[in-house]
């Protein structure tokens, strides 16, 4: 499909870019650029790609060059790479905020370079390139944001790309991705942060009671807020308008839910509580989830 790729950031996702490449034969060479020594040696040590010391010198002649890193790094490493990126390169990320990347990108007034931002939603809360596996991507959606949608060739190979190793691929806007992923991503990190700082706030007296019999509930709070604590501030920075804006709708939600606790209404009760089951029911539909007993997680 390719004849080079480069890879800047071998974290989680880069690690598990570099396995599906890997395994579908998608490139005949893979570069890596990781700042990180300890990355950067576990590559060296179980992969073929080449690994580069220089971050401009990896992406010489790639056809397609994929910037996973956290948000905050982007500016430096495209000022970084800029010069030496081949002609009708696809310049491509997997970050999960868009608007202000595509601002520092247009600003840069890169020449034949086709932008197209790529957002695989898919993770764990683990990081690091030991971390990653091949499947990750399997069956999880890949948004695809570009101002040029007359890149029609460019937009298809990419596309192609993240539907081989299992992705099935959807394209927005910058601006609606920032909108809808700071509903289904970001507050649910955000109201994770909150609940576990609750939780570790709460009586030491309790620690080994609430870690004990921890339900399902604080479980799952806590495998999201174990999620890579540098990538998530650069996320809530870069999409801070947007999160605002569901946080203060968030806050108004809870306030109605403690009144009715107040009141001791178990009508209003019974009403909030119900009608927010239809959602879970059509998230199964889409084949986001699965309605088997513990979600079928093992």
């Amino acid at each position: 499909m390719f004849n080079k790729i480069t890879i800047i950031g071998c974290g989680l996702i880069g690690s598990s870019l570099l396995r599906a490449i890997d395994k579908k034969k998608l490139s005949k060479e893979v570069s890596i650029y990781d700042k990180s020594k300890e990355a950067s040696i576990f590559i060296k040590n179980n992969f073929s790609a080449k690994v580069f010391n220089d971050i401009s010198e990896s992406v010489k002649e790639s056809d397609l060059v994929i910037i996973s890193s956290p948000l905050s790094s982007y500016k430096e490493i495209l000022l970084s790479i800029k010069s030496n990126l081949k002609k009708d390169v696809i310049l491509t990320d997997t970050g999960s905020a868009k608007k202000e990347i595509n601002k520092i990108i247009s600003n840069l007034n890169l020449e034949n370079v086709h932008w197209i931002s790529s957002h695989p939603i898919a993770g764990t809360e683990f990081s690091g390139p030991e971390s990653g596996f091949s499947e990750l991507f399997e069956n999880r959606w890949c948004i695809l944001s570009t101002e040029n949608q007359n890149n029609t060739k460019e937009i298809n190979k990419l596309k192609s790309f993240w539907e081989t190793i299992g992705s099935k691929v959807k394209l927005m806007t910058f601006e609606d991705h920032d909108h809808v992923l700071s509903i289904t991503s970001h507050l649910p990190h955000a109201v994770a942060y909150s609940i576990v700082r609750t939780v570790i706030n709460d009586d030491d007296k309790f620690k080994n009671e609430i870690i004990q019999y921890s339900a399902s509930g604080l479980r799952d709070f806590t495998r999201i807020a174990a999620s890579d604590p540098i990538m998530w501030r650069d996320i809530f920075i870069d999409n801070s308008e947007n999160i605002l804006k569901v946080l203060n709708s968030f806050s108004e939600n809870l306030e109605e839910i403690k009144k009715a606790i107040q009141s001791k209404s178990g009508e209003k009760l019974n009403n909030i509580f119900s009608s927010t089951r239809k959602l879970r029911k059509e998230i199964i539909k889409a084949g986001q989830e699965t309605d088997k007993p513990n979600f079928g997680r093992k």
